[in-house]
This record gives C-alpha cells, sequence and structure tokens, in this order.
C-alpha cells in the first residue's frame, strides 16, 4: 500500500472497528436487560392478574416472540430513530429521552469548559517546571482523585459544600427549571464540581506526560541549548508538536464523563439521561432502558473513536 494512503487506511480501520464494537454492544445491551429479573407483563398489571390476563399483555406487546427477533425488530428500529415505546409512561421514549439529553448535555459542556482549559493549564505547567513543588503538589494531588472513586467524590462535595460549608444545596433536582445565574451555579455547582475533579485528573496526567515526552526530543533539546528560556521551549518548540497528544488525551479523558455521569445524575438527583435510565431499571421499563444504554454506548465510542483518529493523523510520520 502506498505510504500516503496509509492514514486513510488506519482511519477506515478505526470506523470500521467502531461500527463493529456498537453492533456487539447492543447485542450486549438488549440481552443483558433481558437477564432482568421479573415478567414485565407481571409488573405492569400487578400480582392479582390472572395468567391470561399476563399472556395477553405479552402477545400484545410482543413479549412471546423469540428474542432474536426481537432483537433485529429493536435495533433496525433503533437504527431508523424508533426508539419504541415506554411500557410504564406509554410514551414515546425519544420524547421521554430527547428532554433529559439536553440536561446531560448541559452537564457535559459546562463540565468540558471547565475541566479542560484546568487541567491543561496544570499539566503543561507540570511538565513545563518539572521536578519541582509545583509538579509534585500537582502529582500528588491527581493520584489521589484518580485513585478515589466517583461516588466518593460526590460524598466528599455533599460533606464539604453542603452539610459542613452549607454553601450548596446538596440536591440538584432544579436544574432544567433554572433561568437566572445564581439559580443555575446552586443546580449545577455540585455535579460540575464532582465530574471536574475526576475528569481534569486523567486529563492533567496525560496532558504532563505528553508534554515531557516532546520537551525530551532532541530538538528542543537543541533550542535549550541555544539560550531558549524554558518557558519559550514550551510553548513555542514543545506545545505545538504535542497538540495531537494532548488533543488525544482531551478525548480519552472526557470519555470518562459517560460513566461519571451515571453515578453523579443518580446522586444528585440531576434529571439527565442517566437519571432517566437507573428509574427505568426500578420498573423494568425494557425499551427506555435500552435506549439509554445504547446512548450512552454510542457517547462513549465516539470519544474513544475521535481519539484514535487524533492519534492517527497527528502522527507526522504518517502525515509525510
Amino acid at each position: 500500500m502506498p505510504q500516503s494512503l496509509m492514514p486513510w487506511f488506519l482511519v477506515l480501520q478505526r470506523l470500521g472497528i467502531a461500527i463493529l464494537t456498537l453492533i456487539i454492544v447492543s447485542f450486549a445491551v438488549f440481552f443483558a436487560t433481558e437477564l432482568l429479573p421479573g415478567d414485565v407483563a407481571q409488573i405492569l398489571l400487578g400480582q392479582a392478574a390472572t395468567p391470561e390476563a399476563v399472556a395477553g399483555l405479552r402477545k400484545a406487546m410482543g413479549l412471546d416472540e423469540p428474542a432474536i427477533l426481537r432483537f433485529l425488530s429493536w435495533l433496525f428500529g433503533f437504527l431508523r430513530g424508533d426508539l419504541g415505546t415506554s411500557y410504564v409512561n406509554h410514551m414515546a421514549v425519544a420524547d421521554l429521552v430527547s428532554g433529559r439529553l439536553v440536561n446531560s448535555l448541559k452537564l457535559a459542556g459546562i463540565t468540558t469548559l471547565i475541566s479542560v482549559p484546568v487541567a491543561l493549564s496544570l499539566g503543561i505547567g507540570a511538565a513545563m517546571w518539572r521536578g519541582s513543588w509545583f509538579d509534585r503538589i500537582v502529582s500528588i494531588l491527581t493520584i489521589s482523585v484518580i485513585s478515589v472513586p466517583e461516588f466518593m467524590v460526590a460524598t466528599l462535595s455533599v460533606l464539604i459544600f453542603a452539610v459542613w460549608l452549607g454553601w450548596l444545596p446538596a440536591l440538584s433536582y432544579g436544574a432544567a427549571d433554572a433561568t437566572t445565574f445564581g439559580a443555575m451555579l446552586k443546580a449545577y455547582a455540585m455535579p460540575v464540581i464532582t465530574l471536574t475533579f475526576v475528569v481534569s485528573a486523567q486529563m492533567i496526567r496525560m496532558t504532563r506526560a505528553a508534554v515531557i515526552e516532546t520537551i525530551n526530543t532532541p530538538y528542543v533539546e537543541m533550542a535549550l541549548l541555544k539560550g531558549a528560556s524554558r518557558k519559550r521551549m514550551v510553548l513555542k518548540h514543545a506545545l505545538p508538536n504535542a497538540l495531537g497528544p494532548i488533543a488525544n488525551a482531551i478525548a480519552l479523558s472526557l470519555s470518562y464523563l459517560v460513566g461519571g455521569v451515571i453515578i453523579v445524575e443518580t446522586i444528585f438527583n440531576y434529571p439527565g439521561v442517566a437519571k432517566l435510565m437507573v428509574d427505568a431499571v426500578s420498573t423494568r421499563d425494557l425499551p427506555l432502558i435500552q435506549s439509554c444504554a445504547m446512548i450512552f454506548c454510542i457517547s462513549y465510542l465516539l470519544l474513544i473513536t475521535l481519539a484514535d483518529l487524533t492519534a492517527i493523523l497527528s502522527n507526522p510520520r504518517l502525515r509525510r
């Protein structure tokens, strides 16, 4: 294969892997929800329902068909944008998810706007003054945050800012109705603080490693030997060549939002897609559970694929 076509071959290969992974994930999501205990028809009709009524409802809902046929019907419907109808609310799943998805995207967007500049500043600063007290403090803090799970960070945030200091509310149930800046600050502060800590810690470590790796290259060391200051060496010579790995670090770090937002929305009662999915599990609303789970899987795959593509296209050897 010609060298000039190698990057595009790798890009198509990553996209193909992402599509194949999505098909496998959809299969796993569907059959994992099928393994949830309890009969949907029995739960909807109640324990006093007769076996005939339960059987009739199962037939009306198509639950008496083979699982593989129901999976294919659900998958093709999902690809067409038809997410099905909620068993509990008797509403289109797309209508239930759309409003909650906007709230989750707001939370992810605010977290990104705060965490990315903070993480890049601390990561580049730690690499610029490697071995200094600033680098040691940043490294200790990031390792400490990485070692603590999301629910512990959320619990500590509640204890500090809501219980001890009394600055912020412990729940974010009014986030969707917040119109003023003060109301939005109170509604989003706790979940954003928790997610920012989790996402920034990973991003700081990866950014620091990417910049240090670029600093150790011969052409950057030559600039230092010629009298360039450390600040000029990092900002002018090392940083432009580390943009690819840094972009890769950002995409990989933001993928942690997908897992962290499920815990954060549940703990702070934030009206997002994750909270909707947790509520659907308690009522065994299978179409709603499957759609929410697929949204999270697609988001995670998009970020991971974006990180892979960034790493491929930023490789100077492949560009040449």
